[in-house]
């Protein structure tokens, strides 16, 4: 049995709810199964294993204790179009932490090769029609927001289509 996980950087309220009411004015039919964040580790599937949960909760511990808190400034708007249908708003600031977290976090039990390289965002257009995506792009061009990042979640897909926190992390231990 196999079940899909991920570890990401939610973004906390009030912007949370900004980025996600613009990822749903594009018509995305995810937009509300999927809160704003930054990922860290991408969709995993992983099997069921309360010995593999423990490695994985020993990782994420160890990653998080060696990590300091950071501020995350986002700015702007950006895209991975042609290779994907993807506009995100950008990282100004927080990148290399995003990074340092990213690769400590695929080792071990979460060890994966990446299809692209990493390159935290958050997306606000997914997979909708090209002039929504270009909506959004202008509309999200000028947003700014700037926050503390204390920790990271595993999330778990639950079957439905919603991602669930499963544990935070504190960083700095």
């Amino acid at each position: 049995m196999e079940r899909t996980i991920g570890i990401a950087i939610g973004i906390p309220q009030p912007w949370g709810a900004e980025l996600d009411a613009a990822r749903a004015s594009t018509g995305d039919p995810l937009a509300a199964l999927i809160p704003s964040h930054v990922t860290l580790l991408g969709p995993t599937m992983l099997a069921v294993s309360a010995d593999l949960d423990r490695r994985i909760d020993e990782l994420l511990e160890r990653v998080a204790a060696d990590n300091a808190p950071f501020a995350i400034q986002l700015r702007g708007t950006g895209t991975f179009r042609p290779v994907s249908q993807v506009v995100f708003v950008a990282l100004a600031a927080g990148i290399v932490e995003c990074e340092r977290l990213a690769d400590a976090i695929r080792t071990g039990p979460l060890a994966r090769e990446l299809a692209h390289p990493y390159h935290p965002h958050v997306t606000v257009g997914h997979d909708v029609p090209a002039p929504a995506l270009d909506d959004v792009f202008e509309r999200m061009a000028d947003y700014t927001a700037r926050f503390e990042v204390d920790h990271f979640t595993r999330y778990q897909h639950n079957g439905d289509g919603r991602w669930q926190p499963v544990r935070d992390y504190p960083l700095g231990g």
